[in-house]
């Protein structure tokens, strides 16, 4: 590449500038290619993601967070108070076992695990029934157990959470997670969680859409036991595949020529990649 004394028009979408190469430039191509990158850079930041939004309260309603929740289902590790009021004698205390189910003095075996402590009950007077004439039971949760979700993936703080009471939401999960790494595919996350006979299911969601503030309905709720996974964008990915097998052993060497100085008077500079120049300390002149 040679230069010229010409002045020269760089033109973006922001502003038109005029450049004169300098006498002593070494590599011409880099001034404007920084100049150009900055320019679109300021013209990217001038656009906001986020549409305009309503102004939050100064405070909270008072009820706009408990009227809203789902009623509470019964989890494996929960303790459970079985009442009868006419029957005190077969008040007992049960812990949901890991299959999900609890067993009482009457009723040997009965699902608890997703049920609400109202549903539980009306399973319960019917085995009760056939003891009792018409037992009045009740279903006490007498302590919580923590309720888990998990987030993996492109993430800073991967890992398990762990909170008493309603389970998190996707972007709670994520905050806790330390938010998403520049190598993620935020487009793309999705949610993995059990479903009938213990199988996987795997559930999209739009993340961008809570991200950008365009869709609150895309924060949702998790159930117990849930994964986040963030993926990795595809270039992230090629990058790795190139850093394992490639950077690593061939330790290539990529480089540029090109002519500096006046007609008549230029000299041939390489420019060597940074992994080469770093092992041989020099470059061509």
């Amino acid at each position: 590449m040679r230069l010229n004394r010409s002045p020269l028009l760089v033109t973006s979408g922001l502003a038109t500038t005029q450049c004169r190469p300098h006498s002593k430039m070494r590599a011409p191509g880099l001034s404007l290619l920084s100049g150009l990158s900055l320019l679109s850079g300021l013209a990217l930041a001038a656009c906001s993601t986020v549409p305009p939004l309503p102004p939050a309260p100064l405070e909270p309603e008072a009820q706009s967070y408990s009227t809203n929740l789902p009623p509470y289902r019964i989890q494996v590790g929960d303790v459970l108070d079985i009442r009868l009021l006419l029957n005190p004698e077969l008040n007992e205390e049960v812990s949901v076992r890991p299959d999900g189910h609890i067993s009482t003095t009457v009723v040997p075996d009965a699902v608890a695990y997703g049920r609400t402590p109202a549903e539980l009950a009306d399973t319960l007077r019917s085995g009760y029934s056939k003891e009792l004439q018409k037992p009045r039971l009740n279903v006490v949760v007498r302590s919580f157990a923590p309720t888990r979700v998990y987030v993996g993936g492109e993430v800073n703080t991967p890992g398990e959470f762990i909170t008493v009471g309603p389970t998190l939401t996707l972007s709670q999960a994520i905050s806790r997670a330390g938010g998403t790494k520049l190598s993620s595919d935020e487009g793309s996350v999705y949610i993995i969680r059990r479903g009938p006979k213990d199988q996987p299911e795997f559930l999209g969601v739009n993340w961008n859409g809570v991200r950008m503030g365009r869709d609150t309905s895309a924060d949702v709720r998790l159930a117990p036991y849930d994964v986040v996974y963030v993926p990795k964008l595809g270039i992230a990915e090629v990058y790795k595949w190139y850093n394992q097998y490639i950077q690593q052993f061939a330790n290539p060497s990529f480089g540029f020529s090109y002519l500096v100085g006046p007609q008549g008077a230029s000299s041939v500079v390489t420019q060597p990649s940074a992994p080469a120049a770093a092992a041989t300390g020099s470059s061509t002149r």
